[in-house]
């Protein structure tokens, strides 16, 4: 199979990490509430890596305004760190380069494995000018809560740290309360990403998060695709006052990333009291979450969800294919004509004039 890859010069892309935030900035930038797409992977009708598109696809996000963009995430497919695909450092290589020419948006890598494979990928991200990561659990595997900890300190030497709560229907592991208390005391811990899809665990985050003595620097991202709005309109009280959820980080935000900041500001002004932005929140949200099960393919499980999200931007030009790495990730029987109606049905979801008006610029 081929996995082309395209030389980007390392030094070269490493050269713009001059430009990085301090720590505090990236908590100040983090707790203003970013839109943060999850990166998917361009690969062409060969299964071959094209930077050309993986550099458009970060164009269209830095042009609908998201705040930053998670690379090397689930969204960008595990698969990516297989030998047989090699695919990590050019992916997020080719990513830092649409990434360093937009110096306002946070540059997120995602790493992965055990102790020593998760700062080793830390430590490529650095060189490469990214600015915090994204510590994805170890999947389908049991590990104990210090070895966690310990991984997540380890790695928080390296750059800071944004937690990830995924859901247990594509590998996340079940994570205690007392894990999630001991994980936010943790210096270098910037933010969490809340994406187990279940409310009683997203409540064990959040209470860990307000109750513990660092809650004013870690800030609370909503990766939960199935209640995006609910979770960014809930207020939670603390001793200090009212506190929000202040952004998210999403594989739905992959798509309709315009949208999704037009959202977010929407969401804003109804946290302040406009009544009318309120009412337009409350009867998105359940919009929001029907598209999102069509995207995400949960009548299977969610067995299509990164297939969906390539379908919707290969149809709007900017993937050369729809596939991924795995041959067995593609979309359900039927879930496209989902995804159709959905799109039909709540259009204002979608970025496709937008994208038609501008994508042939992103694609020089």
């Amino acid at each position: 199979m081929a996995v082309g890859t395209e030389s980007n010069g390392v030094q070269a892309i490493a050269s713009g990490a001059d430009a990085s935030r301090s720590h505090a900035d990236i908590v100040r930038l983090l707790r203003e509430g970013q839109v943060i797409p999850a990166m998917p992977l361009a690969l062409d009708a060969e299964r071959s890596f094209s930077p050309r598109h993986q550099r458009a696809i970060g164009r269209y996000y830095a042009a609908a305004g998201a705040g930053g963009v998670a690379v090397g995430v689930h969204t960008t497919q595990f698969e990516i760190r297989e030998p047989r695909f090699g695919l990590y450092e050019p992916v997020l290589a080719a990513s830092a380069e649409v990434l360093l020419e937009n110096p306002r948006m946070l540059r997120v890598a995602g790493v992965a494995g055990d102790r020593a494979d998760a700062v080793a990928e830390a430590e490529l991200a650095a060189s490469l000018g990214y600015e915090a990561v994204l510590l994805s659990p170890l999947r389908h595997q049991e590990l104990a809560d210090a070895e966690m900890l310990e991984r997540a300190r380890a790695v928080a030497e390296v750059l800071p740290v944004i937690g990830f709560y995924l859901q247990e229907a594509i590998g996340g592991p079940r994570l205690s309360p007392a894990f999630w208390r001991a994980f936010v005391e943790i210096e270098g811990v910037v933010a969490v990403k809340v994406a187990p899809f279940d409310r009683y665990r997203t409540l064990d985050v959040v209470d860990a998060v307000l109750s513990s003595g660092r809650a004013n620097d870690i800030a609370l991202y909503t990766g939960n695709d199935d209640n995006i709005l609910g979770d960014l309109f809930t207020p939670f009280a603390t001793p200090q006052g009212t506190r929000w959820f202040d952004g998210g980080l999403l594989g739905q935000w992959a798509v309709g990333t315009r949208a999704a900041v037009r959202m977010l500001d929407t969401v804003r002004a109804a946290r302040q009291g406009d009544a009318e932005a309120a009412e337009w929140v409350i009867r998105a949200a359940p919009q929001l979450t029907a598209v999102n099960a069509a995207v995400f393919d949960v009548a299977n499980d969610f067995r299509g969800c990164i297939a969906g999200v390539n379908a919707i931007l290969h149809r709007q030009g900017l993937l050369p294919s729809a596939l991924c790495l795995a041959e067995s990730e593609v979309l359900s029987p039927g879930q496209w004509e989902l995804i159709d109606e959905a799109h039909a049905r709540y259009p204002w979801f979608g970025d496709d004039e937008f994208i038609h008006a501008n994508k042939d610029e992103w694609l020089k």
